[in-house]
């Protein structure tokens, strides 16, 4: 059997200290970036392979981070797991993922689990009805959390995510400027905080132009594309027709105007409607669509950085920490013209 590379191998073999050597593959600062690279390459060469865990056992730290949220097949969290692990790469920390569905047992099957695993702190889009307790159970055991696109109003945890009732807010004002005043909102739900936040901003918008609220124009639920598609049933029987229509991301937007084309319409022409998120799919619909941008890179990059901060021994500060959104006007919506 070959026998086994260790530290002082490398160290013999370019003439330096173990203690540089582990250093250096740790990517300490303490080793110049030159000599850092000429010991990789070193270790690499004779086969050597990093031993995480028995690295832990020497620091205390895993390197390993856990990252939960609804459902990765919505591109959104896709969106923010990619800045995430960019991030988290820069520090040589690897990453554990985990979908809940919005459930909270497969979610606290998965912190307990990670604990067991040692890891060094978790990001978190909580599932629905997630209680604080879960939230204590992590950082009463050494493993701080970061949440993302979700907060939890019980808990103080430093929470990154884009302000939805803003940008919803900006999406129903640029419909009103259009001439629109039977504005529909597709999607949500008042369960998540998301939820609460979006309707919020669309009554508040529609309530500053003088615009009564009518909750019949109101479609909760859908959330994906088929959700989109099948609301454009119930939107396009509405006794008020709406000439258009808020909805709640942009998977929804996309299924609702292949719905309202089903019916013979035409999204942007005939009825006028808005997604949120700006996702990459957005700009290449047909038509494309109009849509307001959340910042999902900008939110998985900042809660990867302040998780590693606090596991450097720098504090983020608690509380919510927002992105501002920002208005992509595109071709599917239009002014109002009368029937």
């Amino acid at each position: 059997m070959a026998q086994k590379i260790k530290l002082s191998t490398i160290a013999e073999t370019l003439g330096i200290s173990t203690a540089t050597v582990s250093l250096a593959l740790r990517d300490s600062p303490l080793v110049a970036v030159n000599t850092r690279e000429k010991i990789k390459d070193q270790a690499r060469a004779l086969g050597y392979i990093y031993n995480r865990r028995a690295a832990s056992l020497r620091t205390s730290r895993s390197g390993i981070i856990g990252v939960v949220v609804h459902d990765i097949m919505n591109p959104f969290y896709g969106e923010i797991l990619k800045a995430i692990e960019s991030e988290l790469d820069r520090s040589r920390h690897t990453f554990i993922l985990s979908n809940h569905y919005d459930s909270v047992e497969k979610q606290r099957t998965f912190i307990e689990t990670l604990l067991q695993l040692g890891g060094d702190g978790v990001i978190m889009s909580p599932a629905i009805g997630t209680p604080p307790e879960d939230f204590e159970l992590a950082e009463e055991n050494g493993m701080p959390a970061i949440l993302v696109a979700r907060q939890i109003e019980a808990l103080d945890l430093p929470t990154f995510r884009g302000d939805d009732s803003y940008g919803i807010s900006l999406a129903t004002n640029h419909l009103i400027s259009l001439g629109h005043r039977s504005i529909a909102m597709i999607g949500g739900t008042d369960q998540t905080s998301t939820g609460r936040d979006r309707y919020q901003g669309y009554v508040n918008a529609l309530r500053k132009a003088g615009i009564d609220v009518d909750p019949e124009l109101r479609i909760p639920g859908a959330r994906s594309k088929q959700g989109g598609f099948e609301a454009a049933v119930h939107f396009l029987s509405l006794p008020q027709k709406p000439t258009a229509a808020v909805c709640w991301n942009d998977l929804v937007a996309i299924g609702l105007m292949n719905g309202i084309s089903r019916a013979g319409l035409v999204p942007g022409r005939d009825i006028s409607v808005t997604g949120y998120d700006d996702l990459e799919e957005a700009a290449i619909a047909t038509p494309a669509l109009t849509t307001v941008w959340n910042g999902q890179a900008e939110v998985g990059r900042l809660a990867a950085r302040a998780l590693l901060d606090r596991l450097a021994g720098s504090h983020e500060p608690d509380g919510i920490h927002l992105i501002k959104p920002e208005m992509r006007i595109r071709q599917s919506t239009a002014p109002y013209k009368a029937r």
